[in-house]
């Protein structure tokens, strides 16, 4: 005859997740229309930056910047960016869509292959999730920029 061996009660914690606000920037111009917009929405984070930062900026429907979170930091010349943790604070935030931005360290702006990579993944992950991709943003340096977007990459 087999004894039945009794597996303990498992307890399962209850959550709530929120967005915290750590700080906030004035952004002048309320809704982003081109890639300029946003770029000058984000330089300030990334333009003197020794380590390469994967950013992402939430939109409402109206294209106007709800959020901005830095969701990599890297090295000198890469950054690992999971589609799961930029879209996270998207979905908390409600986002109807959201621009993705990087900088180059070295300062050029020209996209590498895992660049165009990560950026059909999130459009793909977006698509499926409901939250566009409106852009993804390289920012090298003197204010230089290269939008996928603009260049018909997205």
């Amino acid at each position: 005859m087999e004894s039945k061996k009794k597996i303990p009660a498992k307890r399962v914690n209850v959550v709530s997740l929120k967005v915290v606000k750590e700080s906030s920037v004035l952004y002048e111009t309320r809704n982003i229309t081109n890639p300029y917009d946003a770029f000058r929405l984000v330089k300030s984070f990334l333009e003197n930056s020794d380590r390469e930062k994967f950013v992402v900026a939430c939109l409402d429907t109206k294209n106007q910047p709800i959020n901005i979170q830095v969701v990599s930091i890297g090295s000198l010349n890469s950054a690992i960016v999971h589609p799961r943790e930029v879209f996270k604070v998207a979905m908390l935030s409600n986002a109807s869509s959201i621009i993705c931005f990087h900088n180059h360290p070295s300062g050029n702006i020209d996209p590498s292959v895992e660049d165009e990579n990560i950026t059909r993944r999130l459009k793909e992950c977006g698509e499926i999730l409901g939250i566009g991709l409106i852009d993804h943003i390289i920012l090298g340096d003197r204010d230089t920029y290269f939008s996928f977007k603009e260049n018909n990459k997205i």
